[in-house]
C-alpha cells in the first residue's frame, strides 16, 4: 500500500483464483492534491498492458468506480526478497547472484521496451512463493514507470531517496540508466546489510548520492569478492554514459561466472562470512520495518538485541509479528495520509467558503443599494402619479362644466335659429339679418375660445357654415 493506493487480496468467483486488487484513489479535480491524476493512472495501466515477463507482475483486469481505479494483478504472496534472505541461516554470493540475475532479467525486458521503472527498491522486489530454495522474483509497483521516447526530454524528482540516482536529485534528464543505479544500491545492501548512501537525514542522504560518497567498509566487505565489488562500482557511477547498461550488467563476470568457480572462490570464507551477512541483512530489514526512534535507552537496545538473537529460533513467530507490524504501520500510514488529506481539503474548503462569503456580502450590499434606489424611485413615481390624478380630476370637472355650458349655449342657438325662419322677408329685413349674423358669429367665437375640445370645434364650425347658408 502507498499514499493513494491500497492492495487487497481478492478471489475471482467464476474460477476461484486469487488475485491482488490495487485500489488507486482518483484525483477528483485538477486543483486538488488528493489522489492520483487520471493521466498517471492511465500511464501505469498502459505500461502494465505492454508487459508480459516471468519476473514482472501481470495485469489481469481493470475496474473503475466513482472514487477508485482497481487494478486486478497477479497475486505475489511470498513477501519481500530481503525479508526472505534475512530469515535464512546463511547466504552465499552464488545465491545472491541468482536473485540479482532475476532482477536483471526483469529490468532487461523493461529496457528492451524503453520502459524505466524508476522505483526499484527492496519493497518492490517480491517473491512469488518463498517455500522453495530459489524463489521466483517479481518486480511490482509501476506507479512511477515511464516510457522513454527518443528526442523527448523527461525530468522529475521522485522515488525513495535511499535508492534514487544522482540525475534525479539534480533534476537532470532521465533515462533507463536510473534503474541501473538502483540495482547497484540494492546489490550493495544485499551483500553487506548496509546502505551505501543513507544518512541521518533525507538531505544528508541526497548529498551523499550527488557526491557519490560511499566506500566498501572493511567491516561489511572484508570477505566479499572483488568481482562483486567491481559489479557495484560500475553501477554506482554518476556519469550515466559510463554507467553499466542492462546488457553490460548481464554480461559482467560476477553474473556470468559459473557456479563451480564461485564455489571455489568463496569456499574458505563461506561458512563464517555468509552467517555474518545474513545477520546484518536481518538487522537492516528490521530497521527498515521498525518505527523505533533512533535514540533509545540501553534497555531498549538490550531487548532489541535479544529479539535479533532469537529470530533464528522463532522464525515463524517473528514472521507473524513482522506481518502484524507491517499491517499496523500501513494502517498508521494510511491514517496519517487520510488526516493530511482531510486537513488539506478542509483548508481548501475554508478558503473557498471564505471567498464565496465575501462575494455574497458584496452582492448583498449591491442589492441593498439598488433596493434603496428603487424605493426612492417608487416614492417619486407615487407622488407624480398623485399629482397627475389630481390634475386629471380637475380637468375632468372643467370639461364636464364646459360640456354643460356648451349644451345650454347650443340649445339657445337652436331656439334662436328656429325663431328666425322667415326667410321670405329678407329684402325688408336685410339689414337686420346682417346685424343678427354678426352677433351670432361673435357669440360663436366666444364659445370657441372657451372650448378645448377639437371635435366639438369641428362640429361647431360645421353648424356655423350651415347657418350662413
Amino acid at each position: 500500500s502507498g499514499q493513494f493506493a491500497i492492495v487487497k487480496k481478492c478471489r475471482e468467483k467464476s474460477t476461484g483464483v486469487e488475485y491482488a486488487a490495487k485500489f488507486i484513489k482518483k484525483r477528483q479535480s485538477r486543483a486538488s492534491r488528493r489522489g492520483v491524476s487520471r493521466e498517471e493512472i492511465e500511464r501505469e495501466v498502459t505500461i502494465l498492458q505492454q508487459i508480459l515477463h516471468a519476473n514482472i507482475v501481470k495485469l489481469h483486469d481493470i475496474y473503475e468506480n466513482k472514487t477508485d481505479v482497481v487494478l486486478i494483478l497477479e497475486l505475489v504472496s511470498g513477501g519481500e526478497l530481503f525479508d526472505f534472505l534475512a530469515q535464512k541461516e546463511s547466504l552465499s554470493e552464488e545465491e545472491a547472484t541468482r536473485f540479482i540475475k532475476q532482477i536483471l532479467d526483469g529490468v532487461n525486458y523493461l529496457h528492451s521496451k524503453k520502459i524505466a521503472h524508476f522505483d526499484l527498491k527492496p519493497e518492490n522486489i517480491m517473491l512469488l512463493d518463498k517455500n522453495i530454495p530459489i524463489p521466483h522474483i517479481k518486480l511490482i509497483d509501476f506507479g512511477l514507470a515511464h516510457k522513454i521516447e527518443d528526442g523527448v526530454e523527461f525530468k522529475n524528482i521522485f522515488g525513495t531517496p535511499e535508492f534514487v540516482a544522482p540525475e534525479i536529485v539534480n533534476y537532470e534528464p532521465l533515462g533507463l540508466a536510473a534503474d541501473m543505479w538502483s540495482i547497484g544500491v540494492i546489490t550493495y545492501i544485499l551483500l553487506s546489510g548496509a546502505s551505501p548512501f543513507l544518512g541521518e537525514t533525507k538531505q544528508e542522504t541526497l548529498a551523499n548520492i550527488t557526491a557519490v560518497n560511499y566506500d566498501f567498509d572493511e567491516e561489511f566487505f572484508s570477505n566479499t569478492s572483488d568481482l562483486a565489488k567491481d559489479f557495484i562500482q560500475k553501477l554506482l557511477v554518476k556519469d550515466t554514459r559510463k554507467r553499466l547498461t542492462i546488457q553490460e550488467a548481464l554480461s559482467h563476470p560476477w553474473i556470468m561466472l559459473k557456479d563451480e568457480t564461485k564455489g571455489q572462490e568463496n569456499k574458505k570464507v563461506e561458512m563464517e562470512n555468509t552467517q555474518l551477512k545474513t545477520k546484518r541483512l536481518r538487522e537492516y530489514t528490521i530497521k527498515c520495518h521498525s518505527s523505533m526512534p533512533p535514540n533509545n535507552t540501553y534497555i531498549n537496545f538490550e531487548r532489541f538485541a535479544h529479539v535479533v538473537e532469537d529470530i533464528s529460533r522463532l522464525e515463524q513467530g517473528f514472521s507473524t509479528l513482522a506481518a502484524s507490524h507491517d499491517s499496523l504501520q500501513e494502517d498508521m500510514d494510511a491514517l496519517i495520509s487520510i488526516y493530511n488529506e482531510k486537513e488539506a481539503w478542509y483548508k481548501e474548503e475554508v478558503e473557498s467558503v471564505r471567498h464565496k462569503l465575501s462575494q455574497l456580502k458584496y452582492e448583498y450590499r449591491k442589492m441593498e443599494s439598488v433596493k434603496r434606489h428603487l424605493h426612492n424611485d417608487i416614492e417619486a413615481v407615487g407622488v407624480s402619479l398623485a399629482g397627475v390624478c389630481g390634475k386629471y380630476a380637475e380637468l375632468q370637472s372643467q370639461y364636464e362644466s364646459l360640456r354643460q355650458e356648451l349644451s345650454e349655449e347650443l340649445k339657445w342657438i337652436q331656439d334662436l335659429m328656429s325663431s328666425f325662419q322667415l326667410g321670405n322677408i329678407a329684402c325688408v329685413n336685410g339689414n337686420f339679418d346682417s346685424v343678427f349674423n354678426k352677433d351670432i358669429n361673435e357669440s360663436l367665437m366666444e364659445l370657441l375660445n372657451r372650448s378645448c375640445c377639437e371635435e366639438f370645434l369641428a362640429g361647431l364650425n360645421l353648424d356655423v357654415t350651415e347657418s350662413h347658408q
